[in-house]
């Protein structure tokens, strides 16, 4: 199982999201959680090797006040995004959070 957290995010983002009130924040969560599943499914494109699509409807969503966790529940999801030394990676996990999470820094900068 793969998870990915909104962790390791610069200082500024987590003061931001720690200071702000708990209604900003778990809206932020969830917009931003919704973005980062819909994203992670879309990348979720696998070309090698066969191929069933069950980790890309596996890809799940929890996201509360405190944080978000979009994981891929199949239990070869990691191998698929880091690869192994007969498998060449196919990352998906990490290309969408690339995507959404400047998205959500850029909507908490605005934030006073």
């Amino acid at each position: 199982m793969a998870t990915i957290e909104f962790e390791g995010l610069d200082e500024m983002a987590q003061s931001l999201l720690k200071n702000a009130s708990p209604e900003k924040r778990s809206k932020v969560l969830r917009k931003y959680g919704a973005k980062l599943k819909e994203a992670a499914v879309s990348k979720a494109q696998f070309n090698k090797g066969y191929s069933t699509g069950a980790t890309r409807r596996s890809i799940a969503l929890e996201a509360g006040s405190d944080r978000a966790v979009v994981e891929a529940l199949t239990n070869y999801s990691g191998y698929l995004e880091v690869g192994t030394r007969k498998m060449e990676a196919q990352p998906f996990m990490r290309p969408a959070l690339d995507q959404v999470v400047p998205e959500m820094i850029e909507e908490m900068a605005k934030w006073e």
